[in-house]
């Protein structure tokens, strides 16, 4: 794991102080970029997302899929907890603590904003960093690309469908011009990008290299989107600092929720431990760089959606490494294969 990866919580934690910091004292320069918009899409945001989401899209072999077969029972788990349970579980979650158990605490107004962020998050699932988190449960690198591939792939037609039904549910407007311009840009076109970038550099290693070197991009264009949304909102989180808190705690109970339901199932199903642990931290692991970004996009980047999937960020990385440190103490009690 690189210095970025292993410390990405100090990193944006830092990112939100400086965010609050500059939206005190320079208030004119986080309004200029955030009237920067045509069509809904913010372009400072958008280079800077496409920072983040081009070099894990790089990684995405098609020429693995073809692998699916060696080892379904891994992919199926991974699957069916991504698409058929997370999405909806996160949502329920969302309305549960934001509508009910924390109502009297939250506006209604920013409750359906953060059951929007969730409904975000849970439907985007797999960040790039899963690669890291399968290399430290020493798990399947081929296997987990494979996984990695095919979770990309349905996105593209999954993603706008499963989160305008999902605010469409809890009643939230869901401006689906917006929805699926965002997707296009941030899905199908790096995607596409990828592909293209593969093809032209050719052999496995070149590819490994030129992704190593646009790595750090990708956590810079992060933390950078990280503090000019906190610049944005500092006045709300200065005045209501548990709030952040209060978005935590769905999030972490949906991800080890959903670790503990994949981990299991691919006990159950005697999957080998080299397939198992990534499988369920694939099934854990949200993808936070496309969140953020269509949060924005939909709903702006002073919103309260916006702030939530920021929220999932934080959280991301000590929540997955406590998750990795459970998969490797348990390795002995997985079938070998």
């Amino acid at each position: 794991m690189g210095l970025f990866e292993k410390w990405l919580t100090l990193w944006v934690a830092l990112a939100m102080l400086a965010g609050l910091a500059i939206g005190s004292f320079a208030p004119g320069l986080v309004s200029m970029i955030a009237a920067a918009e045509i069509a809904s899409i913010n372009l400072v945001v958008a280079v800077l997302i496409w920072a983040m989401v081009y070099p894990m899209m790089v990684g995405v072999d098609f020429a693995a899929v073809a692998g699916v077969a060696k080892q379904p029972r891994g992919l199926l788990v991974t699957l069916v907890v991504n698409w058929l349970i997370k999405p909806f579980t996160m949502a329920l979650l969302a309305v549960l603590f934001f509508d009910h158990v924390f109502a009297p605490l939250i506006e209604p107004a920013d409750a359906a904003q953060y059951t929007a962020g969730l409904i975000l998050l849970g439907a985007a699932p797999c960040t790039a960093m899963v690669f890291v988190w399968s290399q430290l449960t020493r798990g399947d690198e081929t296997y987990t690309l494979v996984q990695v591939s095919v979770n990309d792939i349905i996105m593209v037609v999954a993603f706008a469908p499963i989160v305008a039904f999902l605010l469409g549910v809890t009643e939230i407007a869901v401006p689906w011009e917006t929805l699926v311009l965002a997707t296009v840009l941030y899905v199908v076109l790096p995607l596409l990008a990828g592909l293209v970038t593969r093809r032209a550099l050719g052999s496995p290693e070149r590819i490994a290299a030129f992704t190593a070197s646009v790595k750090p991009w990708s956590i810079i264009g992060l933390i950078t989107t990280v503090m000019i949304l906190f610049g944005l909102q500092g006045s709300v989180i200065l005045d209501k600092p548990l709030v952040i808190a209060l978005i935590a705690v769905p999030i972490l109970i949906q991800s080890y929720g959903m670790f503990a339901l994949a981990y299991a199932a691919a006990y159950a199903l005697k999957v080998p431990h080299r397939i198992a642990a990534p499988c369920a931290l694939i099934g854990t692991s949200n993808f936070f760089e496309l969140a953020v970004a269509v949060a924005i996009s939909l709903f702006g980047l002073n919103s309260g959606a916006a702030l939530a999937t920021v929220v999932g960020v934080l959280v991301e990385v000590p929540v997955m490494l406590s998750l990795v440190a459970f998969a490797n103490r348990t390795r002995t009690r997985f079938v070998e294969a």
